[in-house]
């Protein structure tokens, strides 16, 4: 069964991260040792790359850069009128982007990937694999031995040693060229304070004994929070030093998190659940989102609007800081990933099917 019937099938339920992990546990052992060599192969170039999956979308200053699978990595100065392909040196799939200013970025993927560039997005280098991640863990384990808990974190770093490099990278932030984390599955955070030049395992700053998934990191306001599978949603007070598990509302996934500009919260995840928080995650109240897709994207538009992406291609839009949405489906019925708001105000998205673009929204943040 190919990706694409895969996705039909299971996407809508599970969501883009759920997804990514599915994909991997369903491989032979030795389907997943032939495929630590795209590590060192670079992404091919393909004229189809536009319409390949992609699970990730950023702006670059005025660009945007968009990120998927087999290493594909996408670049569109007209606001997502054309796109053309950048030069990467790996064949994974990427599944998210972000960058700090116009040519300052990082993707995060399969494998334990982590890219950076410095040039918008027109060129790539490798920081991190799985490889050198599980290295790291263990050398971290062992400087910290005699440490309260060491001998646990020493066993569970060797084991990430012998799994090998195959865990997936989904998601990540960096708050400026120099300070970022990267994030994903069995509770992988690394850290980073000098742009990535080097990376500090993290996994033993952060409040979550089962080892549950992280699929989202943000900023909002002075804390760092992380959400996760089961209802995981986690705080950072004191600069990302360390994470405390916060009540959950819900027991199903969040996938995503957005900070506004207010300083309000929405975790959103599996069939269509979003969250609202007005203090820190100390308190949630559910919100009216009138869809059962699940929600894969949430961002906050130039004029203080909400938008929120369902994987199905529901676009809602709220004017009163989630109280209430208006729904309607994206132009073309595409899948949606990841969506962002373009240079010309108009909206950008990516999924399933590849990039979208939708040149009636503009900056008024109508859908």
């Amino acid at each position: 069964m190919n990706v694409e019937r895969i996705f039909a099938r299971i996407g809508r339920r599970w969501g883009p991260c759920a997804l990514v992990l599915y994909l991997w546990a369903s491989m032979s052992t030795a389907a997943q040792a032939a495929t630590f060599a795209v590590l060192q192969q670079p992404a091919l170039p393909t004229t189809k790359a536009p319409r390949a999956v992609l699970l990730g979308l950023a702006r670059a200053g005025e660009r945007l850069v968009a990120v998927g699978e087999r290493g594909i990595v996408l670049l569109s100065d007209d606001s997502g009128k054309s796109w053309r392909q950048a030069s990467v040196p790996v064949n994974v799939s990427l599944t998210a982007v972000q960058f700090v200013d116009a040519r300052q970025g990082w993707a995060v993927g399969h494998l334990g990937v982590v890219l950076h560039s410095e040039d918008g997005g027109e060129t790539w280098h490798k920081q991190l694999d799985g490889e050198a991640a599980a290295a790291l863990a263990v050398q971290a384990a062992q400087r910290d031995a005699e440490q309260p808990r060491g001998a646990s974190n020493l066993e569970q770093a060797r084991h990430l040693l012998g799994d090998g490099p195959d865990k997936p990278f989904l998601d990540l932030y960096f708050s400026d060229r120099l300070h970022g984390y990267v994030v994903g599955a069995y509770n992988q955070i690394y850290r980073t304070d000098d742009g990535g030049r080097s990376w500090q395992p993290w996994m033993w700053h952060v409040d979550n004994p089962q080892g549950l998934n992280f699929y989202g990191i943000r900023a909002a306001g002075n804390d760092l929070l992380l959400v996760g599978e089961r209802g995981l949603l986690l705080r950072s007070s004191d600069a990302g030093d360390s994470f405390q598990a916060l009540k959950s509302p819900y027991e199903g996934s969040f996938f995503g998190l957005l900070g506004t500009r207010e300083g309000a919260l929405i975790a959103y995840g599996l069939r269509g659940n979003a969250w609202w928080s007005d203090n820190r995650g100390n308190s949630w109240r559910r919100l009216d989102t009138g869809v059962e897709s699940t929600l894969a994207s949430a961002i906050e538009l130039r004029d203080g609007s909400l938008l929120l992406a369902s994987q199905s291609g529901e676009l809602l839009l709220s004017h009163d800081q989630g109280r209430s949405f208006d729904k309607r489906q994206s132009r073309d019925g595409a899948t949606v990933a990841a969506v962002q708001q373009a240079a010309d105000g108009s909206l950008a998205s990516v999924g399933l099917t590849g990039v979208a673009a939708d040149q009636d929204s503009r900056a008024s943040g109508k859908p």
